[in-house]
């Protein structure tokens, strides 16, 4: 009596043959490895040109006065009014903004008003050029106008950890490369193994087709994690970068990234189905990824981008890995503390796995 047949081990030798092809193909090792390490040490090493300040104004702040105005008019300066005190403090001491700002009106008359300042010790470089130009400000202020003085600066230091661009950098690159895997891996390798009738002789063996595509996707989950693994060692030990719990940190970063890839892959299942022509696959695959690339947050932070845009940028599901990434690394969160990003991550690999499933095509 013969024995059954054993998916299980037909998955596991899929995924093993799968995982040596990923490995001799150098445009899965470039997207993956060489393109986020490159973009890593160009930003870990570049000097922190075009700074922008982070400057939050404390609700019931007066904003109708001329400090306000004129820092609504420096570039260098990005102010916000949409935090509640709370959000401000957490803020500051996470160092995901420089300072806050309050303006009260003096009930003296002299000076006009009152300037309160908090910086945040996680922000040295910009709290030392906000200092530069609030001083000059007021200097201006106050020897330029009839009234002599009209206002006055009172500053104050809360403690949190020092945020470096690695820290915003390092998460987006993985993203990065989850993606690149995740939609080219996936479309390439479908579509040849449908177009050389691979998949078609599967169907004279007992394999399942689910053995298949897990077969696959074990491969490029492994693959995706190595890599991941590796970005994370060469900025935390070249660049220092922040893991707050290291290895429960690493661990949490390696499951967002396995559930990151799972979503991914349904784009490159996508592209496979509706691709006529392996010419077509790079074309269809960009109009996926570029946009993600640019807008997700993977090289700037989506506040930089105008206002018009930014409703897009928070659309996409690259914008809730990377966001999720860099709460895990830098705030000490779990996955449970991100699971708004979860949830929509999940919205997104429902719709596109239905569609998926819709335009995939096995011969």
């Amino acid at each position: 009596m013969s024995k059954p047949y054993n998916n299980t081990k037909a998955t596991l030798a899929l995924a093993k043959a799968s995982f040596r092809s990923i490995m001799r193909s150098p445009s899965a090792v470039i997207f993956t490895l060489a393109f986020p390490l490159i973009f890593i040490l160009v930003f870990g090493f570049m000097s922190s040109g075009g700074v922008k300040i982070d400057l939050a104004v404390v609700p019931g702040s007066d904003v109708n006065n001329p400090v306000i105005a004129e820092l609504q008019h420096m570039q260098v300066v990005r102010l916000s009014t949409d935090k509640t005190p709370a959000e401000i403090q957490t803020a500051l001491e996470k160092g995901s903004i420089d300072a806050s700002i309050a303006v009260e009106k003096n009930p003296t008359g002299k000076p006009a008003y009152r300037t309160h300042v908090t910086y945040t010790a996680a922000s040295i470089d910009e709290a030392s050029i906000l200092k530069s130009l609030l001083n000059n400000l007021l200097l201006t202020l106050n020897t330029r106008d009839v009234v002599p003085t009209v206002a006055e600066l009172h500053e104050t230091t809360v403690s949190g950890r020092i945020y470096r661009t690695i820290d915003f950098i390092l998460p987006g690159q993985l993203g990065f490369a989850l993606l690149s895997t995740g939609v080219f891996g996936t479309a390439f390798v479908f579509f040849n193994l449908r177009q050389t009738l691979v998949i078609k002789r599967f169907f004279a063996t007992p394999v399942k087709r689910s053995s298949i595509v897990l077969g696959e996707a074990l491969a490029r989950i492994g693959f995706s994690l190595l890599g991941a693994l590796f970005i994370i060692i060469v900025g935390r030990v070249f660049f220092d970068f922040t893991l707050i719990h290291g290895v429960v940190t690493v661990t949490n970063m390696l499951l967002l990234a396995i559930i990151g890839i799972i979503v991914f892959m349904g784009f490159g299942f996508v592209v496979s189905g509706i691709a006529k022509s392996e010419s077509t696959i790079p074309p269809i695959s960009n109009i996926v990824t570029l946009p993600q690339f640019l807008l997700s947050g993977t090289f700037f932070p989506i506040e930089a981008f105008p206002e018009w845009l930014q409703p897009i940028s928070k659309a996409l599901p690259l914008t809730y890995l990377n966001d999720a990434m860099r709460q895990i690394a830098f705030e000490g969160a779990g996955l449970w503390d991100v699971k708004f990003q979860l949830f929509i991550l999940l919205i997104w690999g429902i719709v596109v796995y239905a569609v998926a499933v819709k335009v995939f095509k096995w011969e």
